[in-house]
C-alpha cells in the first residue's frame, strides 16, 4: 500500500523540505546538492554517516517529473525505508526478494502507472533484463547510487553487483545520477567516480566533523567490565552497537550483558536470517536495545537515536571505524565512539594481514589500512584533526575527545624499546628462538616462570632488566612498536620479530616517543559531554517528553514500525519544551510536516494535554 500523494505541483525544494521533511533550512551542503540534481546533473557526493545524505536524492524525486529510482544494498532494511517515507506521506515502494509473485506485480504496476515517488531496488535486481524493460516502461526521475564505496576495492563493503552501475547512463542517458558515500578517502574517490563514469559529475565534499560524537580510544584491560561501566554510568536505558571482531566474541559479550541486566542482542552471519531480522528489528523498533554485532551489522542504519558505539577489538581500517562510530547522533545529539584498544589486537590484526588471501598489492593495502587505524590510536593529539586529517580535509582540536579532555603525557621510551629489541634479538639470534610478548616480558621483569627456567632464558643477559616497569607498562611499548612498524609478529605463530627498523632503535639512531596514559581517567569530565542531551532538556519538560515517548511507543507498536518513523527523539525533545497548545503551533516544531501534522497533531495535543 502506498500513501496518500501530497500535492507537490509546482514545489520548490525547500517548499518540499517544509511541508514533507518539516524542517525550515537545509544542512550544509544539501541545497546545493540539491539544486544541481533537480536541474538534472550528475553528482557524486561525499558527507559522512548522519550528515543527511538521503535528503539529497529524496527531494530532487519529488521535486522533478517520475519515480526517483534508489540502488540500494540493503535489502533487510528496505521496508523500514520505505516505511520512514511512507509516514511523511511519500510515495514509496521497494523490489526484493521478500516479496511474493503477486505483490511484485502490484509495485511494478503502480511503477508503471506514474503512481511512486520513489522505488528502492538492490544491485542485483537491478541487473536483471526484465528490471530494466520495467523501467523502460516507465518515467525515471533520477537514479541514486546509496552506499556507492560497494564499488570500491579500497572501501570495506565491496559489492561486484555495483559494477554494473556503470551501464545506467548507457541505457538511460538523460536521468541524472546522484552516487552517495559515507566512505571517502581521496583513494575511494577516485574509484567510485572511476567505475560508476562520474568523472565528469559534479563532487561535492562535504565536512566530514561530526562534532556531537565525544571519540574516547582507552587501553583494553579488562574490556567486559569496561564496557558494562560505560554503559552503566553514561547510557543507562540508551540504544546502542557493540562491535566484536568475531561471531563467538558476539555471542559471549550479549549474553555477558544480558546477565547483568542489560537488554542486549547479537547479530552476526552465523545466525540464520530469521533470528538476524527478528534481532534487527527489535533494535529499531524498540527504545533501549543494545545490539551486540560483528560489521556485518550496520551499513544504512538509519535509527537516529543511537547514543553510542563500542568497539571491544581494533576496527581493521580507519575507514571502517568512521562509518561504525557514525551510526551514532545521527539526530544530532551528544553521543559516544568508544574503543577499548590493547597489544593483543595489534599482534592479532598483523598476523591476519599477513595471512590474508589476495597478492602482495592487496596485503600492502591491508597494512597501510592497520598502520593509519594504529596512527590513531597511538596519537598524543587530537583525535579528531587525526580523523579529519585521513580523509584530506583540515580540522582544530575539538575539546570533546580524550586526548583534547585528558591529554595523554609523551616519554622518552628508547631504552625501553632498545631493552624489548635486545630481548627479541637474542632470542631469535642467540638461540634461534622465537616467543610471543607475555614471555619476552617475563624474561625483561626477571619472572622465573616454568617456561623461562625450561629454556633457560634467566641466564640471557636481558633478563630481569626490565624491573623499572610494570607488566602493563611493558604491554604498552611493545604495542607503540609493533603500531610503528619497529617490531613485528611472525604470522605463523604469532611471535616476535625484529624489522627493517629495529636496527636504528638499537644502534641508538632513533628516538622513540612514547605514549604514556593518564594515571588516572577523570571520568565525570569525559562523561559530562556525553550527558548534555539530557541536560538540555528544562527540568520541567523532562516528564513531558517522557509521556511523549510512551505515546510514540504505542503509536509505532500499533502500526508495526520503529519509533523513529512516528517522530526523533530531537523532535519529541522540542515540542516537550515548547509545549504547543494547537495545530497551528505544532507545525511550526522542527520535524512535523503536514502528513504527520494531520496524522498525529491531535494525539500529541491531547497526549500534552493530559
Amino acid at each position: 500500500m502506498t500513501a496518500p500523494a501530497l500535492d507537490l505541483h509546482d514545489s520548490d525544494a525547500s517548499q518540499v523540505l517544509r511541508r514533507v521533511f518539516g524542517y525550515d533550512e537545509f544542512r550544509e551542503g544539501q541545497g546545493e546538492i540539491i539544486e544541481h540534481v533537480v536541474a538534472g546533473g550528475d553528482a557524486l557526493v561525499l558527507m559522512p554517516t548522519g550528515g543527511g545524505k538521503s535528503l539529497c536524492y529524496q527531494i530532487p524525486a519529488l521535486v522533478r517529473r517520475g519515480t526517483g529510482v534508489v540502488v540500494s544494498p540493503l535489502i533487510a532494511l528496505m521496508q523500514d525505508q520505505v516505511d520512514a517515507l511512507r509516514a511523511l506521506g511519500v510515495r514509496a515502494d521497494f523490489l526484493n526478494s521478500s516479496l511474493d509473485y503477486d505483490q511484485q506485480r502490484v509495485v511494478e504496476a503502480t511503477f508503471r502507472a506514474g503512481e511512486l515517488d520513489l522505488l528502492y531496488l538492490a544491485p542485483e535486481r537491478l541487473r536483471l533484463e526484465s528490471t530494466q524493460k520495467l523501467l523502460d516502461g516507465g518515467d525515471i526521475a533520477l537514479f541514486a547510487i546509496d552506499e556507492a564505496h560497494c564499488v570500491s576495492q579500497w572501501g570495506h563493503d565491496f559489492r561486484p553487483d555495483y559494477l554494473a552501475l556503470s551501464a545506467l547512463h548507457e541505457r538511460w542517458p538523460d536521468v541524472p545520477r546522484i552516487a552517495l558515500t559515507a566512505t571517502a578517502t581521496p583513494a575511494t574517490h577516485q574509484e567510485i567516480a572511476g567505475r560508476l563514469r562520474l568523472e565528469d559529475a559534479r563532487h561535492f565534499v562535504a565536512s566530514f566533523d561530526r562534532p556531537n560524537i565525544q571519540y574516547r580510544i582507552t587501553p583494553k584491560t579488562e574490556p567486559r567490565r569496561q564496557l558494562l561501566e560505560l554503559l552503566r554510568t553514561e547510557h543507562a536505558g540508551d540504544a546502542g552497537i557493540v562491535y566484536c571482531l568475531s561471531r563467538s566474541s558476539v555471542e559471549k559479550i550479549a549474553e555477558f550483558l544480558v546477565a547483568n541486566g542489560i537488554p542486549a542482542l547479537p547479530y552476526h552471519a552465523g545466525l540464520d536470517a530469521g533470528t538476524r531480522a527478528a534481532n534487527q528489528a527489535r533494535f529499531l523498533r524498540e527504545d533501549g536495545v543494545v545490539i551486540v554485532a560483528t560489521i556485518a551489522f550496520g551499513m544504512g542504519i538509519d535509527k537516529p537515536d543511537v547514543r553510542f558505539v563500542a568497539h571491544l577489538d581494533l576496527p581493521k581500517s580507519v575507514e571502517g571505524y568512521y562509518q561504525e562510530t557514525g551510526r551514532a547522533g545521527r539526530d544530532g545529539l551528544p553521543s559516544t565512539a568508544w574503543l577499548a584498544y590493547g597489544l593483543q589486537d595489534v599482534v592479532q590484526l598483523r598476523k591476519l594481514v599477513e595471512t590474508s588471501d589476495g597478492d602482495d598489492a592487496h596485503r600492502r593495502r591491508q597494512g597501510r589500512h592497520l598502520d593509519s587505524m594504529l596512527a590513531l590510536c597511538e596519537t598524543v593529539e587530537c583525535r579528531r584533526v587525526q580523523l579529519l586529517a585521513y580523509f584530506g580535509q583540515e580540522g582544530k582540536p575539538c575539546g570533546n575527545c580524550d586526548t583534547c579532555l585528558t591529554p595523554p603525557e609523551s616519554w622518552d621510551g628508547t631504552i625501553a624499546a632498545q631493552k624489548v629489541l635486545s630481548a627479541v634479538y637474542r632470542l631469535d639470534r642467540e638461540r634461534r628462538q622465537r616467543f610471543g610478548a607475555g614471555h619476552v616480558i617475563d624474561i625483561l621483569m626477571g619472572k622465573k616462570t616454568p617456561k623461562v627456567i625450561q629454556f633457560d632464558h634467566d641466564e640471557l643477559t636481558v633478563f630481569g632488566v626490565g624491573a623499572d616497569l610494570s607488566a602493563n607498562e611493558w604491554r604498552g611499548v611493545v604495542r607503540q612498536l609493533l603500531a610503528r612498524g619497529l617490531l613485528a609478529v611472525e604470522p605463523d605463530h604469532g611471535t616476535l620479530a625484529l624489522t627493517d627498523g629495529s636496527a636504528s632503535v638499537l644502534r641508538r639512531e632513533r628516538e622513540v616517543l612514547m605514549r604514556r596514559e593518564p594515571e588516572r581517567t577523570p571520568k565525570a569530565k569525559l562523561a559530562k559531554a556525553a550527558k548534555a542531551a539530557a541536560a538540555e532538556l528544562p527540568e520541567e519538560a523532562a516528564p513531558v517528553f517522557e509521556k511523549l515517548r510512551a505515546w510514540r511507543a504505542a503509536s509505532a507498536k500499533e502500526q508495526g514500525v520503529p519509533p523513529y518513523v512516528v517522530f526523533h527523539d530531537k523532535t519529541l525533545r522540542e515540542i516537550a519544551t515548547v509545549r504547543p497548545s494547537s495545530l497551528e503551533e505544532l507545525s511550526t516544531v522542527n520535524g512535523v510536516g503536514e502528513n504527520k501534522l494531520a496524522k498525529y497533531g491531535q494525539q500529541i495535543l491531547d497526549t500534552l494535554a493530559e
